[in-house]
């Protein structure tokens, strides 16, 4: 992800004749406008190809600073459950948050993305519909979900991890594969089995099933941003394991959610690309509160796969079928009744997905980790007051940047 701090206006007299006077806010086209495009014998020397393709690599890369101010913001969430038979669930969720400009929202750094940070694309104080999904069982062991409003997690008979969903960085809220489980929203549905202890469940959602023509979207078309997913679970009474496997269609929600810039786009937007995703994951926890804590871990690894060759300047900057590799994981530790009876306390340490391996010109990642802690006060059954510290090394995958900052979140149920 970048952003550009100014427009270049140019006004070049290239060979021929040719005026070329125009606005350009895209990297790429301002370096073609620019610098031109290389010789054809140029474009065959591996030094000028060489250099060509660093000094693009390091106009795309490049990092972004990031501000230091206390931001104050807020997520407020509308669930409106109804249920037919008392087995059954129809539920319409509304949502509203400001966080658009703040660094929690994922940007300039998708890995310093917070869970609660949420904003509709109308702006700030915007109300949307986040979800609308229907759940209903079949027979004892089967239960379907389907909706024009419908998560991937929604679709899941478990979800492999005991650290909280409502803690600081969103990263740790992922059982350790954002790429498996890319909580991609839209259309869509799914159907589970479970049956003493094991579970079985597929989906498909549809982040642009909303359209009704092809080339923007619709559902199982070229342009659906689909997410298929299937997850294999056994849930004892204090552990759990569980493998998932997921297809993320080109132009699905984020791809990558949560990582590094490269992760969630290892060829720079020059092709469209699709990504095969494993994950493993688990939990355990102590048959009774104690000093010990619940463990949850997991691990992700993800394949992309690109759709097209691209090139700059003359020179290619992927072939088509160009593959990249990128992985993620995270230990997650919670302690029950911490000091005080309903009161929490719990830690998390990993790496927000990173790119291990590149055929395109971008290249990998150096390595990032990320670290929270925090405590939560149970004020009242509805009040929790939650102070944590985080710290992201290197969030921008190119080893100079690093954040860290304190946290004070009040949480009202009602």
């Amino acid at each position: 992800m970048l952003q550009l701090r100014h427009t270049a206006r140019l006004r070049i007299q290239l060979p021929g004749g040719f005026t070329n006077a125009g606005t350009f806010t895209n990297p790429l086209d301002l370096s073609i406008a620019e610098y031109g495009t290389l010789s054809p014998l140029q474009q065959q020397n591996p030094t000028v190809k060489a250099a060509a393709r660093k000094f693009l690599k390091d106009l795309i890369g490049g990092d972004v600073p990031i501000g230091e101010a206390v931001s104050f913001n807020y997520d407020v969430r509308l669930a409106l459950d109804t249920s037919f038979t008392g087995k059954d669930l129809l539920r319409t969720r509304l949502r509203v948050g400001n966080f658009g400009q703040s660094t929690w929202f994922g940007n300039p750094y998708p890995s310093l993305g917070a869970e609660v940070a949420y904003e509709e694309g109308s702006g700030a104080n915007s109300m949307g519909v986040d979800r609308v999904f229907y759940q209903f069982p079949i027979g004892s062991n089967f239960t379907v979900t389907a909706g024009p409003r419908v998560r991937q997690d929604d679709m899941l008979a478990v979800w492999p991890s005991q650290y909280p969903a409502d803690t600081i960085l969103d990263f740790f809220t992922y059982a350790g594969s954002p790429g498996t489980y890319t909580l991609n929203l839209g259309g869509g549905a799914g159907i589970w089995w479970a049956d003493n202890g094991f579970s079985v469940s597929a989906n498909y959602v549809a982040a642009n099933a909303k359209n009704s023509d092809s080339s923007t979207g619709g559902i199982a078309t070229d342009n659906s941003g689909g997410t298929g997913t299937v997850q294999l679970a056994y849930t004892a009474t204090n552990w759990n394991l569980t493998a998932a496997y997921a297809y993320s269609q080109s132009g699905a929600y984020g791809y990558i959610p949560v990582g590094t810039n490269l992760a969630g786009n290892p060829f720079a937007g020059l092709s469209s690309f699709d990504v095969n995703s494993l994950a493993i994951s688990g939990w355990w926890k102590p048959t009774k509160v104690s000093w010990i804590p619940s463990i949850s871990a997991g691990w992700g690894s993800n394949s992309y796969s690109a759709k097209k060759a691209s090139q700059i300047w003359g020179v290619e900057t992927n072939a088509e079928g160009a593959k990249a590799q990128s992985q993620s994981w995270y230990v997650g530790m919670q302690w029950a009744d911490a000091l005080i009876k309903g009161n929490t306390f719990g830690t998390a340490v990993g790496q927000p997905t990173f790119v291990t391996g590149n055929d395109g010109f971008m290249g990998t990642d150096e390595s990032t980790f990320a670290w929270e802690i925090w405590y939560k006060f149970q004020v009242t059954d509805n009040i929790s007051v939650t102070p944590a510290f985080f710290t992201v090394t290197n969030p921008a995958g190119s080893g100079s940047n690093s954040a860290y900052g304190g946290v004070l979140k009040t949480t009202f149920l009602f």
